[in-house]
């Protein structure tokens, strides 16, 4: 009797708050960075979110390693919070 792999458990458990945090990142980032009014602006950003998210779980579900999938989506959050930060503190959108 084999036991069932736990791969499917871990990208799952792995992948649900590490891809909401880079997609609210990144909806925020792009938010602030479209060269359309503010209300604008946000509204395509987050119309554009469903499309990362989406596009983020196709990619959680195709790296071959979990520790590729973590540190990936780890470095994209670090860098895309660098991006914000730097933003915010330049005093506005860009």
């Amino acid at each position: 009797m084999q036991i069932p792999s736990l791969d499917l458990p871990a990208r799952i458990v792995t992948a649900i708050p590490l891809n909401y945090a880079v997609t609210s990142l990144s909806t925020a980032v792009m938010a602030r960075m479209l060269p359309l009014r503010p209300l604008e602006a946000s509204t395509a950003a987050t119309l554009l979110s469903f499309l990362v998210f989406a596009l983020l779980v196709l990619a959680a579900f195709s790296v071959r390693s979990i520790l590729k999938l973590s540190i990936w989506m780890t470095g994209a959050g670090l860098v895309l919070g660098g991006m914000l930060w730097v933003s915010i503190a330049a005093g506005g959108r860009v």
